[in-house]
């Protein structure tokens, strides 16, 4: 819960509101989508228990090293971007108790780094502390939400609403690519998983139950901002949640919400920082990254996995500031986003491979892998042929590092 619930579910309702009903029915099917993914997941971990690394360790079992390493790479390549996206939230929303901070490229500069140096110093000290910090910040940014998704139906004026849907296909798909964004990391508790105690069954009731009542917090809190501020309202709205807490809350109702989305953006970073480490961790014990990323310290935490892609994501922060690289910046950013679908695909997979090896008679397989490969490829066709490509260009990208790091096996 603390993965997925970002500063995405902040902005989306705005993003949504042209869509109109459609915009609903995208968080509908995005929340269908997003279980039987997490179903899927949960038999797997409870098929592979105190497997490292979640999806990877999957794909490694079942199709080998190759498809392995195009796992680990699309999952940590993504994390170095997806990181520098949350600092660069969180600095927004942290300007507004902070005004100097977006006026001063440097002072955001330095603060971006100070938040990321600061996760990453806090996930070196172990998975307990990280596991502390991650459920405050969700106990915390998730009441927020809460308090408008239920005391904001009951200043609806329900009279007024019309959610009639007038069913536009490319509508609905263009809502659903948006909405399932901010489900993206219901496959967290999978990748901690040898950390995890009893993990044949808790891993698979962590990622099931984390990712239904993230899907109830979504639904209830965008319907409830629909219909307090209306469409149109909607739509030109930059503080969507500011101004629905504003109706019964008051005008300073966006400090509270800048509160809440901090807290979101921060307690994100956090569960993030924590994976960038014990992807590469895992692809290095199993010889396909780097042996470095498999060194951990005192506290079991691998600190130079999680020091070298801080690095990275730190240097990568500054082209969102620089002028002329802030349109790869975003190009970048959607790119990571599409690369996280293949750990799904890849799942799907050893799922059913596993399905088939082990004789398991499972009635449902074969409709929940299929319902699950149609929704991502739905979700896929959302970003456009021009983004697909530039992906698997993306995706390509990391076999060179593959031969190299395995040149001597």
């Amino acid at each position: 819960m603390g993965n997925m619930i970002g500063s995405g579910i902040f902005l989306l309702p705005a993003s949504l509101a042209a869509f109109g009903a459609n915009g609903i029915a995208g968080w509908v099917f995005s929340f269908l989508g997003a279980v039987l993914l997490a179903i899927l997941l949960g038999r797997l971990s409870i098929f592979y228990p105190d497997a490292a690394g979640g999806p990877y360790a999957y794909t490694l079992l079942t199709w080998g090293r190759l498809p392995a390493f195009i796992v680990a790479w699309c999952y940590w390549t993504s994390i170095w971007f997806a990181n520098a996206a949350i600092v660069v939230a969180l600095l927004g929303y942290l300007s507004v108790f902070f005004p100097w901070l977006s006026k001063s490229v440097p002072a955001v500069v330095a603060g971006g780094w100070f938040f990321l140096w600061l996760f990453t110093w806090l996930n070196t000290r172990g998975i307990k502390l990280v596991g502390s910090i991650q459920l405050l910040t969700t106990v915390l940014k998730t009441a927020p939400l809460l308090l408008v998704g239920i005391v904001g139906l009951f200043y609806i004026n329900y009279e007024q609403i019309n959610l009639a849907l007038i069913w536009d296909f490319d509508a609905l798909t263009a809502s659903v690519t948006l909405t399932f964004f901010a489900f993206l990391g219901l496959e967290s508790a999978t990748i901690t998983g040898d950390k995890i105690s009893s993990s044949k069954t808790m891993v698979r009731k962590a990622t099931i139950c984390g990712t239904i009542i993230t899907s109830v917090i979504y639904l209830l809190s965008s319907f409830a901002v629909l219909a307090l501020l209306g469409q149109h309202k909607l739509a030109t709205s930059a503080t969507p949640f500011a101004d629905a807490t504003a109706i019964f809350l008051g005008p300073t109702a966006k400090y509270f919400i800048a509160a809440a989305a901090v807290l979101a953006t921060a307690g994100a970073l956090n569960g993030w920082t924590l994976l960038q480490g014990h992807i590469p961790m895992a692809a290095a014990r199993d010889g396909l990254f780097p042996q470095v990323f498999k060194k951990v310290n005192q506290h079991g935490a691998p600190t130079l996995g999680i020091i070298i892609t801080t690095a990275i994501t730190s240097l990568l922060l500054l082209f969102n500031y620089i002028k002329d690289l802030v349109s790869v910046f975003t190009l970048a950013i959607s790119l990571s986003t599409l690369a996280v679908m293949i750990p799904y695909i890849f799942s799907i997979g050893a799922y059913l491979f596993h399905i088939r090896q082990k004789q398991i008679r499972q009635k449902t397989a074969i409709p929940l892998a299929a319902a699950c490969a149609i929704f991502l490829i739905w979700v896929m066709k959302g970003y456009g042929w021009e983004t697909i490509l530039l992906g698997i260009v993306f995706i390509l990208s990391g076999i060179p590092f593959y031969f190299f790091t395995n040149k001597h096996k």
